[in-house]
C-alpha cells in the first residue's frame, strides 16, 4: 500500500493546477481601490519595527529576474515587501475568510491567503511558521494571522513579509497602495533593499512612482522587456 502522503499527491497537484490556470475574474467584478484595507503590522514604522523594503511593480530587482522568478508575473514584483524582524506579528489587512494555509502560491516557507469582499484576496508570504488559522475561519481586520519570517527560513537573509493583493482566481495582481490606507509618501521614501524602479530610457518617466505601477496578469507578456533599460543588469546584460 502506498504511503498516505503519496496518495495525497494527485490532490495537491490538482490544487496547484487549478490555482495557476483558473480563468482570471473580469475587472468589472473586482472592487475598485478606495483605501479599504489596513497595514499588515501594528504600530508606527521605524528601523526597530518595520519599514517598506521593496515596492510593488517595475522594481530593479524584479527587472533583473524578469525572465525567471517574475517571468510568469509579467516581469514585475507582484507585492509589497515589508522589512521586519522575524517573529513580528502579521495582521489581516481586512475582514475576510481564510482561503489557504500553506497553499500552492509560493512565498516560502509558509504562506496564507485570505479572501475579502469584492473578489479580492490577500497573500501573506515568507511567514516564519505555519499560521494557526484554519481554512474557512473568519478573520477581522487587525487580527494576528501569522509571524513574519524570510524567504530562506533562516531569519538571516532578508527578513520581511511579502504581501500581495490578487483577484480570487489568483490570476490578476494589483498595486496594493491605493487599496491600503497609509502614509505612502513617507513609507515609499524609506525603501531599502528594493533599489527603486527600472528605467526604460525611451520612456524615462513611465512606472517611476509607487502609485503608477501597472496591474499584472499571470502568464502575460513581459511588461518591462525594455530596449534601453537603466540600470543594466550585473555584467551589462540587458
Amino acid at each position: 500500500m502506498l504511503p498516505r502522503r503519496l496518495l495525497a499527491l494527485p490532490v495537491v497537484l490538482t490544487g496547484v493546477a487549478l490555482a495557476h490556470y483558473a480563468a482570471p475574474l473580469p475587472l468589472s467584478a473586482i472592487a475598485p481601490p478606495k483605501g479599504q484595507f489596513g497595514l499588515p503590522f501594528k504600530g508606527a514604522p521605524g528601523p526597530d519595527t518595520w519599514l517598506l523594503g521593496q515596492g510593488y511593480g517595475n522594481t530593479t530587482g524584479a527587472y533583473r529576474q524578469r525572465r525567471s522568478t517574475y517571468g510568469n508575473l509579467q516581469g514585475i514584483h507582484a507585492g509589497l515587501d515589508f522589512s521586519a524582524p522575524c517573529g513580528t506579528p502579521v495582521l489581516a489587512i481586512g475582514d475576510g475568510v481564510v482561503a489557504e494555509v500553506d497553499g500552492p502560491h509560493g512565498s516560502p516557507p509558509h504562506n496564507l491567503v485570505i479572501d475579502h469582499a469584492g473578489n479580492l484576496s490577500s497573500l501573506y508570504g515568507h511567514l516564519r511558521v505555519r499560521s494557526p488559522l484554519r481554512v474557512g475561519q473568519t478573520v477581522k481586520r487587525g487580527q494576528v494571522v501569522g509571524e513574519s519570517g524570510d524567504s530562506q527560513g533562516t531569519c538571516v537573509s532578508a527578513p520581511h513579509l511579502h504581501l500581495e493583493l490578487r483577484d480570487r482566481a489568483h490570476q490578476r495582481f494589483f498595486n496594493p497602495l491605493p487599496y491600503i490606507a497609509a502614509d505612502w509618501n513617507s513609507l515609499a521614501l524609506a525603501g531599502s533593499f528594493g533599489r527603486g524602479y527600472e528605467y526604460d530610457l525611451t520612456q524615462p518617466r513611465r512606472w517611476q512612482t509607487p502609485d503608477s505601477q501597472p496591474a499584472a496578469l499571470r502568464g502575460g507578456a513581459l511588461l518591462n522587456e525594455f530596449k534601453n533599460p537603466w540600470p543594466p543588469s550585473p555584467g551589462g546584460a540587458r
